[in-house]
């Protein structure tokens, strides 16, 4: 199945590149939630971060700091980065196609991600079971 990155990628989409090698192309983002947000996606489809191997993950997210760099030196203006990247539609995902935002922090950019601080409802108790049972996962590797 084809999708919007797929059309892209295949250059079936016109698309404002930014960045592209073997496996990943970066593009700007048309919503532009500030100026220079950038999508960068592996050639390869995967869905999401679940289904990245090592090889790929590490082709993939091997490059955001370079396209970072780039975006930065575009514009003296910015002060900062979100690098965010959602997997699941509760999570916000709509393209089903593992992608990153790199989104430039400018001063009142007006752009807010709201962090919940939770912190109160925990004890060291609740912490060490959480932190134990994803420890866990890795010894089934």
């Amino acid at each position: 199945m084809s999708d919007v990155f797929d059309k892209i990628i295949n250059g079936e989409i016109p698309s404002y590149k930014v960045y592209e090698d073997d496996d990943v192309l970066a593009f700007l983002d048309l919503t532009q939630a500030t100026p220079g947000h950038t999508l960068v996606v592996p050639k390869k489809h995967v869905a999401d971060i679940y289904e990245y191997d090592e090889e790929l993950a590490a082709r993939v997210l091997g490059v955001l700091p370079k396209i970072a760099r780039a975006i930065k030196a575009s514009d003296d203006r910015i002060i900062g980065l979100n690098i965010i990247n959602n997997n699941g539609e509760a999570a916000g995902q709509s393209v089903f196609h593992s992608h990153f935002h790199l989104l430039p922090r400018y001063v009142d950019d007006g752009y807010d991600i709201p962090v919940l601080d939770n912190s109160d409802k925990m004890t060291e108790e609740i912490y060490q079971e959480r932190a134990q049972k994803i420890a866990e996962q890795f010894e089934r590797d």
